[in-house]
């Protein structure tokens, strides 16, 4: 049971920097820094939001509009260490 435990905190961290990496980018996009012309960047930038937007659409839909804001990332972040607290806390439950 141990392992199972191992493994979901290994996807959950995955998830964590797949989040971030996520939010880089669309900064490093918006200031100009990355441009979506490239062919790699668009790439990436497509494969990350396939990935993510799955996670942030249910939250985008109970989040109000914030007028140009989207905290659906921080709100997913906040959820992803919300259950490592739990599976860490309970993991003495299960082994």
């Amino acid at each position: 049971m141990l392992s199972l435990f191992q493994i979901l905190m290994l996807i959950l961290d995955v998830v964590w920097f797949i989040i971030i990496v996520h939010v880089i980018m669309s900064w490093l996009i918006n200031f100009q820094v990355l441009n979506l012309r490239q062919q790699f960047v668009a790439q990436v930038w497509d494969g990350l939001n396939r990935l993510v937007e799955p996670l942030y659409r249910p939250v985008r839909r109970i989040l109000p509009p914030m007028s140009g804001i989207d905290l659906a990332p921080l709100v997913v972040l906040i959820g992803v260490y919300a259950i490592r607290i739990i599976l860490a806390n309970n993991v003495g439950y299960f082994v």
